[in-house]
């Protein structure tokens, strides 16, 4: 009976371990996915969204996840209030017709234990199409304010608004919109 329980409990230590999936929450506080575009040649404006919920799945050992957001493009913030009324018109956001955006992935690609790009779709404006995030910046740990775990990035992709029904005034204002995202998500 011994010899039995010996190659059990060494058969057991010597398994591989695999962590779960864990499942984050989009920190609203600290999640702002930002763009960018050409104004007339004369310079880059920057705008971003103030309202993104969603959740962020993770398996380091496993190296899979995925990715679940929604944006709320009525909290469009340009810095002007007028030309906020104005990108969210029938030609550029269409909020009455498409309160909210979309990205939903799972398939994030690795480079040792980091993530270093996901692989989704956006659906903007009722278009849905296929989108790569690059992650430019990873990092999860116990977050010293909640004591939870917590995780961030920066991510970013380009993508044409004439894709989306938006490429009103294009090419004088830029149908390539750099999208530069700030995310932060903590474990409920």
């Amino acid at each position: 009976m011994k010899r039995w329980t010996y190659l059990t409990l060494a058969a057991a230590v010597s398994m591989p371990v695999y962590a779960a999936p864990e499942t984050y929450a989009i920190d609203q506080a600290h999640t702002y996915p930002r763009f960018s575009y050409s104004h007339l040649g004369y310079s880059i404006q920057q705008s971003r969204f103030d309202q993104t919920s969603g959740t962020i799945v993770i398996d380091r050992n496993a190296q899979t996840g995925s990715v679940s957001i929604v944006v709320d493009t009525r909290s469009v913030d340009t810095g002007s209030a007028v030309f906020n009324e104005h990108i969210q018109g029938a030609d550029f956001l269409d909020t009455s017709h498409y309160p909210t955006a979309t990205f939903n992935a799972s398939k994030v690609h690795f480079a040792g234990d980091k993530p270093i790009s996901v692989e989704g779709i956006l659906t903007l404006k009722g278009i849905s199409k296929p989108l790569t995030l690059t992650i430019t910046s990873f990092q999860c740990m116990l977050h010293p304010m909640l004591n939870k775990e917590a995780c961030g990035a920066n991510a970013t992709a380009v993508v044409k608004r004439s894709d989306f029904n938006m490429g009103k005034y294009a090419p004088l204002v830029g149908d390539e919109v750099t999208l530069t995202i700030a995310v932060e998500a903590v474990k409920p």
